[in-house]
């Protein structure tokens, strides 16, 4: 393991302003061959697949039910 590197990127990433920092997140954890989730949002809402939804009538509200209870 080459330590002495390690550390040395380390010091360049911490380095680095936010922008930079930003966009080197995207290009390390993104993969582009998928779209993202702004795209697929998108597809959602045009393709109609989701249209009959409008019709469906509000069964719930904020009042119905319990409280979930996290622990």
């Amino acid at each position: 393991m080459n330590v002495k590197l390690l550390d040395s990127l380390i010091q360049i990433i911490q380095s680095l302003s936010d922008q930079e920092r930003i966009l080197l997140e995207e290009r390390l954890f993104f993969d582009p061959s998928y779209p993202s989730s702004r795209e697929l949002s998108h597809l959602a809402q045009s393709g109609g697949a989701f249209d009959f939804l409008y019709e469906e009538p509000d069964l719930y509200t904020l009042e119905d039910g319990e409280e979930i209870q996290w622990q």
